[in-house]
Protein backbone atom coordinates (compact mmCIF):
# COMPACT_ATOMS: atom_id res chain seq x y z
CA UNK A 1 0.00 0.00 0.00
CA UNK A 2 1.25 3.40 -1.26
CA UNK A 3 1.32 5.62 2.25
CA UNK A 4 0.20 8.91 1.87
CA UNK A 5 -0.78 12.32 3.64
CA UNK A 6 -3.31 14.33 1.94
CA UNK A 7 -4.33 17.65 3.50
CA UNK A 8 -7.55 19.38 1.94
CA UNK A 9 -8.29 22.79 1.19
CA UNK A 10 -10.85 24.55 3.65
CA UNK A 11 -12.92 25.53 0.80
CA UNK A 12 -12.69 25.03 -3.16
CA UNK A 13 -11.95 21.89 -3.13
CA UNK A 14 -8.03 21.90 -3.48
CA UNK A 15 -5.73 19.29 -1.42
CA UNK A 16 -2.26 18.49 -1.67
CA UNK A 17 -0.55 15.23 -1.17
CA UNK A 18 2.96 14.33 0.06
CA UNK A 19 3.41 10.74 -1.00
CA UNK A 20 6.57 8.32 0.81
CA UNK A 21 9.10 6.60 -1.67
CA UNK A 22 8.00 3.34 -3.58
CA UNK A 23 11.04 1.41 -2.28
CA UNK A 24 11.60 0.85 1.65
CA UNK A 25 15.39 1.23 1.41
CA UNK A 26 15.23 5.08 -0.16
CA UNK A 27 14.41 7.00 2.92
CA UNK A 28 14.56 10.63 2.42
CA UNK A 29 13.86 13.84 4.98
CA UNK A 30 12.80 16.97 3.93
CA UNK A 31 13.25 19.29 6.48
CA UNK A 32 11.15 22.48 6.59
CA UNK A 33 12.84 26.13 7.02
CA UNK A 34 12.48 27.39 10.56
CA UNK A 35 11.38 30.68 9.80
CA UNK A 36 7.81 32.00 10.73
CA UNK A 37 6.39 32.01 7.20
CA UNK A 38 7.67 30.87 3.68
CA UNK A 39 6.82 29.45 0.07
CA UNK A 40 7.45 26.57 -1.86
CA UNK A 41 9.68 27.76 -5.22
CA UNK A 42 8.39 26.23 -8.48
CA UNK A 43 9.76 26.64 -12.21
CA UNK A 44 6.79 28.90 -12.46
CA UNK A 45 7.88 31.07 -9.41
CA UNK A 46 9.50 34.56 -9.26
CA UNK A 47 12.64 35.14 -6.93
CA UNK A 48 13.66 38.24 -5.60
CA UNK A 49 16.99 39.42 -6.87
CA UNK A 50 17.87 40.24 -3.11
CA UNK A 51 17.51 37.16 -2.03
CA UNK A 52 20.20 35.98 -4.10
CA UNK A 53 23.25 35.63 -1.84
CA UNK A 54 26.97 33.82 -1.34
CA UNK A 55 28.76 32.38 -4.22
CA UNK A 56 26.35 31.72 -7.36
CA UNK A 57 27.37 29.05 -9.54
CA UNK A 58 28.52 29.19 -13.36
CA UNK A 59 26.41 28.88 -15.78
CA UNK A 60 26.82 28.70 -19.74
CA UNK A 61 25.92 31.59 -22.38
CA UNK A 62 25.13 29.20 -25.19
CA UNK A 63 21.41 29.88 -24.67
CA UNK A 64 21.88 33.34 -23.65
CA UNK A 65 20.65 35.74 -26.09
CA UNK A 66 21.42 40.04 -26.20
CA UNK A 67 25.07 39.83 -25.39
CA UNK A 68 28.18 41.20 -27.17
CA UNK A 69 31.07 38.72 -26.74
CA UNK A 70 33.11 41.77 -28.15
CA UNK A 71 35.56 42.45 -30.68
CA UNK A 72 36.09 39.25 -32.39
CA UNK A 73 38.16 40.14 -35.44
CA UNK A 74 40.67 42.68 -36.11
CA UNK A 75 43.30 43.14 -38.57
CA UNK A 76 45.96 45.35 -39.43
CA UNK A 77 47.73 45.65 -43.37
CA UNK A 78 50.02 48.45 -43.96
CA UNK A 79 51.94 49.75 -47.00
CA UNK A 80 55.58 48.11 -46.92
CA UNK A 81 57.62 50.59 -49.05
CA UNK A 82 56.86 54.17 -50.15
CA UNK A 83 54.57 54.95 -53.12
CA UNK A 84 55.60 57.75 -56.10
CA UNK A 85 51.65 59.07 -56.67
CA UNK A 86 49.97 59.61 -59.59
CA UNK A 87 47.85 62.35 -60.65
CA UNK A 88 45.05 59.54 -61.68
CA UNK A 89 43.56 56.83 -59.60
CA UNK A 90 45.71 54.30 -58.82
CA UNK A 91 44.77 51.25 -57.31
CA UNK A 92 47.26 50.47 -54.63
CA UNK A 93 47.92 46.61 -55.58
CA UNK A 94 51.54 45.41 -54.19
CA UNK A 95 53.81 45.99 -51.67
CA UNK A 96 50.87 45.13 -48.62
CA UNK A 97 51.48 43.28 -45.69
CA UNK A 98 49.78 42.54 -42.59
CA UNK A 99 51.35 44.42 -39.78
CA UNK A 100 53.25 42.12 -38.17
CA UNK A 101 54.17 43.40 -34.97
CA UNK A 102 50.04 43.47 -34.85
CA UNK A 103 48.20 40.92 -33.40
CA UNK A 104 45.23 40.36 -35.59
CA UNK A 105 42.31 38.73 -33.51
CA UNK A 106 40.27 36.45 -35.20
CA UNK A 107 40.49 34.56 -38.73
CA UNK A 108 41.83 38.16 -40.56
CA UNK A 109 41.25 39.55 -43.48
CA UNK A 110 42.83 37.96 -47.19
CA UNK A 111 44.54 40.01 -49.73
CA UNK A 112 44.87 39.45 -53.47
CA UNK A 113 46.55 41.98 -56.27
CA UNK A 114 45.42 45.05 -53.53
CA UNK A 115 41.70 43.56 -53.25
CA UNK A 116 40.60 42.64 -49.47
CA UNK A 117 38.60 39.52 -48.82
CA UNK A 118 36.66 39.68 -45.16
CA UNK A 119 36.80 36.47 -43.12
CA UNK A 120 32.79 36.75 -41.94
CA UNK A 121 29.90 38.85 -42.43
CA UNK A 122 28.84 41.67 -40.76
CA UNK A 123 29.11 45.34 -40.18
CA UNK A 124 32.85 46.37 -40.31
CA UNK A 125 35.01 49.31 -39.48
CA UNK A 126 37.25 50.23 -42.22
CA UNK A 127 40.37 52.82 -40.85
CA UNK A 128 42.76 54.30 -43.48
CA UNK A 129 45.70 56.11 -42.20
CA UNK A 130 47.78 57.93 -45.01
CA UNK A 131 51.41 59.74 -44.45
CA UNK A 132 52.99 61.82 -47.44
CA UNK A 133 55.85 63.70 -48.58
CA UNK A 134 56.75 66.49 -51.58
CA UNK A 135 59.94 67.62 -52.46
CA UNK A 136 59.13 70.46 -54.75
CA UNK A 137 56.38 72.49 -54.08
CA UNK A 138 52.87 71.97 -51.70
CA UNK A 139 50.22 69.32 -52.80
CA UNK A 140 48.01 67.02 -51.47
CA UNK A 141 47.59 62.91 -51.75
CA UNK A 142 44.40 61.17 -50.63
CA UNK A 143 43.55 57.49 -50.38
CA UNK A 144 40.34 56.48 -51.65
CA UNK A 145 38.28 53.60 -49.47
CA UNK A 146 36.26 51.70 -52.31
CA UNK A 147 33.91 49.29 -51.87
CA UNK A 148 32.07 46.74 -54.10
CA UNK A 149 29.08 44.09 -53.34
CA UNK A 150 29.46 42.81 -57.35
CA UNK A 151 32.97 40.87 -56.60
CA UNK A 152 34.85 44.08 -58.47
CA UNK A 153 32.60 44.66 -61.46
CA UNK A 154 31.56 48.18 -59.73
CA UNK A 155 33.15 50.13 -56.54
CA UNK A 156 31.99 53.10 -55.08
CA UNK A 157 33.86 55.41 -53.05
CA UNK A 158 33.10 55.17 -49.72
CA UNK A 159 36.07 57.08 -47.59
CA UNK A 160 38.74 59.31 -48.38
CA UNK A 161 41.55 59.77 -46.38
CA UNK A 162 43.43 63.27 -47.14
CA UNK A 163 46.50 65.15 -46.71
CA UNK A 164 48.43 68.25 -47.48
CA UNK A 165 52.03 68.23 -48.40
CA UNK A 166 54.79 70.72 -48.04
CA UNK A 167 58.23 71.17 -50.08
CA UNK A 168 61.61 70.04 -49.05
CA UNK A 169 60.49 66.71 -47.24
CA UNK A 170 57.51 68.13 -45.43
CA UNK A 171 55.36 65.43 -43.89
CA UNK A 172 51.68 65.46 -43.83
CA UNK A 173 48.78 62.78 -42.21
CA UNK A 174 45.24 62.30 -42.73
CA UNK A 175 42.80 59.40 -42.06
CA UNK A 176 39.11 58.06 -43.01
CA UNK A 177 36.41 55.32 -41.64
CA UNK A 178 33.88 54.00 -42.88
CA UNK A 179 31.43 51.50 -41.82
CA UNK A 180 30.08 48.77 -44.38
CA UNK A 181 27.76 46.03 -44.24
CA UNK A 182 29.31 42.77 -45.57
CA UNK A 183 26.50 40.39 -46.07
CA UNK A 184 28.34 37.87 -48.50
CA UNK A 185 32.06 37.49 -48.15
CA UNK A 186 32.33 36.27 -51.54
CA UNK A 187 31.02 39.25 -53.42
CA UNK A 188 31.83 42.08 -51.22
CA UNK A 189 34.78 43.46 -50.48
CA UNK A 190 36.95 46.72 -50.87
CA UNK A 191 40.15 47.89 -52.15
CA UNK A 192 42.18 51.35 -51.97
CA UNK A 193 43.30 53.56 -54.24
CA UNK A 194 45.78 56.53 -54.38
CA UNK A 195 45.89 59.85 -55.80
CA UNK A 196 48.29 63.06 -55.63
CA UNK A 197 47.57 66.63 -57.07
CA UNK A 198 51.05 65.77 -59.05
CA UNK A 199 53.19 62.99 -60.23
CA UNK A 200 56.20 65.13 -59.77
CA UNK A 201 57.80 64.49 -56.14
CA UNK A 202 54.61 63.39 -54.19
CA UNK A 203 55.36 60.36 -51.88
CA UNK A 204 52.92 58.48 -49.82
CA UNK A 205 54.87 56.70 -47.46
CA UNK A 206 55.38 53.00 -46.51
CA UNK A 207 57.19 50.90 -44.16
CA UNK A 208 57.87 47.59 -43.37
CA UNK A 209 58.66 48.00 -39.83
CA UNK A 210 55.79 50.42 -38.71
CA UNK A 211 52.14 51.45 -39.46
CA UNK A 212 53.14 54.68 -41.73
CA UNK A 213 50.24 53.97 -44.41
CA UNK A 214 47.44 51.55 -42.88
CA UNK A 215 44.33 50.02 -42.77
CA UNK A 216 42.59 48.78 -40.05
CA UNK A 217 39.68 46.13 -40.01
CA UNK A 218 37.27 45.64 -37.22
CA UNK A 219 34.12 43.78 -37.10
CA UNK A 220 31.67 45.77 -35.04
CA UNK A 221 28.49 43.30 -34.82
CA UNK A 222 26.52 41.33 -37.34
CA UNK A 223 25.16 42.08 -40.28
Amino acid sequence: MTAKIKLNAASGGGSISIQAPSSSSNNRVIALPDIADGTLVTSESTLDATKLSGNLPAISGAALTGISAGIEQADVWRMTSTLQGTSSVSTISTNLSRASDNTYIGSGMSQSSGVFTFPVTGKWLIYVQITAYGQYAYGRATIETQFTTNTGSSYDIVAHAYTNVSQNGGNGGGSSMAIIDITNVSTHKVRFAQSTSSTSGRFIQGASDSNQTAFTFIRLGAT
